[in-house]
Parts: structure tokens; sequence; C-alpha cells
């Protein structure tokens, strides 16, 4: 997904907010509720874009799950594009 973001700024930006999640992940971000319970979100870039992901408490490792831009209402939404991942499986929640 961060690929498939061809303004350099922007994935700079990105990079760099993930790398953030270094130094407590559990407490940056918003913690999402159903069906993307268990999934936290932090806007990145003007507040546009967001970076989905999760804290495994056991051994804390962050899993980036998405990355997109945020655009309410759009299918290419971030949060619409991560709840169609869950319902193929190709996200699992913790």
């Amino acid at each position: 997904m961060l690929q498939g973001i061809t303004n350099r700024d922007i994935r700079d930006s990105i990079r760099k907010r993930i790398r953030g999640l270094v130094t407590d992940p559990e407490k940056q971000g918003k913690a999402l509720g159903n069906p993307l319970r268990g999934i936290r979100s932090i806007r990145v870039y003007h507040e546009r874009y967001r970076v989905l992901y999760r804290v495994d408490q056991g051994q804390v490792i962050v899993t980036v799950v998405a990355v997109g831009i945020r655009q309410e209402g759009n299918r290419q939404d971030i949060y619409a594009l991560a709840k169609k991942l869950l319902r193929s499986s190709l996200l699992d929640t913790p």
C-alpha cells in the first residue's frame, strides 16, 4: 500500500511516523471499534492519511496492517478498505 502512494514526501512522512511507533505504540493513535477492534489508527501528513496497526502485547510487536488516505464516503477510504480486507479474511484482528 505504501508503494502505491506516488508522492515521495507523503511516503517519507508515513515511514517516519511508522518508525515512531517503536516508542509506546499502544499510547499512540486511536483504538478502533468493531469490526476493526484490536487495531489502532494514527494520522499522518496533514491528517489526511492513516496508518492502521496492531500491537501484540505479549512480545510488543507492532504490525502495520494498512496505509492509505482518509476520504469519508469514498470506496478507497482506508477504513472502508480495511473492513473489506477483514471481510475477505486478508486482515486478522486479535
